[in-house]
């Protein structure tokens, strides 16, 4: 199978294969079998994928982008319904592709709504290959003759689900996609990863599109409209930055179903590959239990973070101080992140998001001298000693920084530090040092094993 890699490594010289069909045909099963892993949400339901989703891959040595599209029936396009977006969709990933796999349902044959898209693709004068999928053995492929009418040459038959003549799918795509230019020598450096995360419907896809200047994801009053990671490359502040809209995060993800299961899985991968999350907070209602879990997950993955409240322009008065007083009782674990107030709708200071973005990145990969570290503890130590427990005083030797990306420190004790003495520490070091946007992570080194806490003795249970 091609070998899949990280988004954004091969984007800028690899030509563009655009995935096209009328819904449930086994568009994204086969996009799945190419790339050798199951990364595109799939269930046995139309309408599964709604966004164009990019996916880098290599086959035969030669890189290529696949873009996967939502099921494409043009009777519904110039309506204002979710199908005709989702439809949008696909005819703008055809405009941008090098080349086009239409694929087609092998036992159903040619639907008028294929033969719509067909005649769309020929105008088009993109190349295409049709992959003639459900094509699970060789008794079925006399069926893939009626499948000439398309008139956009020979069908490759192929079994998305089970890899039959998969190989040869991908020998005719290389020979309709053109040769990728030479890469510039020297290291290339992509544009830094931006996640937009939040519960479902608090604006990420709207806060992309207008990032993008365009409708690069589709917005649908309807929460869960987004299911797949949608990244978009968007110049802000004179930078490249690869933002990546995903899927939004439930109560539970072990409650989910079907595709809501696998969307969230897929939201979980984009955060961990992602350098900062930008947390998506609806400012006009009351800051949900979800919205800390939320956070919470951010934190506890090592992410930078900055937190967005979003609908800013339907907040009064009332409720600006009632959030800020929200904020200072329920945040208190991320008072250190940088808070920037939007309107994805209108636009409104949706660019001070790059000043918070560098700054977040910036502290995230903050080192401090060890020399510097150790001077500014001592005194700190000095001036306010860890509390005494079981009648000893842990001492602390010295201190290190272990990492980056989040910061991570190491103190050298003779003792255990309690949970609130090392809370002092994070905050001091905070004061000092910055770290605004970046979870801090302070560990101990004990010098004397016996010197961890054990539980009281108490009487012995059957």
């Amino acid at each position: 199978m091609a070998e899949p890699s990280e988004p954004g490594d091969l984007a800028a010289a690899a030509p563009v294969l655009a995935v096209v069909g009328r819904p449930n045909v086994g568009k994204s099963t086969l996009v799945n079998r190419i790339l050798g892993s199951r990364q595109a949400v799939v269930e046995d339901t139309p309408g599964v994928t709604r966004d164009r989703v990019s996916y880098d891959a290599t086959w035969r040595g030669r890189a290529f982008t696949m873009v996967d599209t939502g099921g494409w029936e043009p009777t519904t396009e110039g309506t204002p319904s979710l199908a005709a977006k989702v439809a949008a969709q696909a005819r703008v990933a055809v405009e941008a592709a090098d080349a086009v796999l239409f694929v087609v349902d092998a036992v159903v044959g040619v639907t008028d709504a294929d033969a719509a898209v067909a005649a769309v693709l020929r105008r088009s004068g993109k190349p295409v290959v049709v992959a003639a999928n459900k094509v699970d053995d060789a008794p079925g492929e006399p069926a893939i003759h009626a499948l000439w009418s398309l008139g956009l040459g020979e069908p490759v038959p192929v079994s998305a689900l089970h890899g039959r003549g998969s190989g040869d799918l991908l020998d005719a795509v290389l020979g309709a996609l053109p040769a990728a230019p030479a890469e510039p020598d020297g290291a290339v450096t992509g544009p830094r990863r931006i996640a937009l995360v939040g519960r479902p419907n608090v604006g990420k896809s709207s806060l992309l599109n207008k990032l993008a200047g365009t409708e690069r994801v589709l917005v649908d009053p309807v929460a869960g409209t987004t299911r797949d990671p949608v990244d978009e490359v968007v110049e802000l502040g004179g930078k490249a930055w690869r933002f990546v809209d995903t899927a939004g995060i439930r109560r539970r993800v072990h409650q989910s179903q079907g595709a809501d299961f696998f969307a969230s899985l897929r939201t979980e991968r984009a955060l961990e590959r992602a350098e900062v999350a930008v947390v998506i907070v609806d400012a006009s209602a009351p800051l949900a239990e979800q919205d800390l879990r939320i956070i919470s997950t951010v934190i506890e993955g090592g992410r930078a973070l900055v937190i967005a409240y979003n609908k800013w322009d339907l907040v009064d008065d009332y409720r600006r101080d009632s959030l800020d007083r929200e904020i200072d009782r329920q945040l208190y674990n991320a008072q250190w992140a940088p808070r920037v107030n939007i309107s994805a709708r209108t636009g409104w200071h949706v660019d001070r998001l790059v000043p918070a973005l560098e700054l977040a990145l910036h502290s995230w990969e903050t080192r401090v001298p060890t020399g510097r570290l150790n001077t500014w503890l001592t005194a700190l130590v000095a001036a306010t000693p860890p509390p005494v427990r079981g009648g000893r005083q842990p001492k602390i030797m010295f201190a290190t920084q272990a990492g980056t990306r989040p910061p991570h420190f190491v103190l050298f004790t003779s003792g255990f530090l309690q949970a609130g003495y090392r809370r002092f520490i994070e905050r001091k070091l905070r004061e000092e040092f910055g770290f605004a946007g970046t979870p801090v992570h302070i560990s101990m080194r004990l010098r004397d094993r016996n010197a961890i806490p054990r539980r009281p003795p108490g009487r012995r249970t059957r």
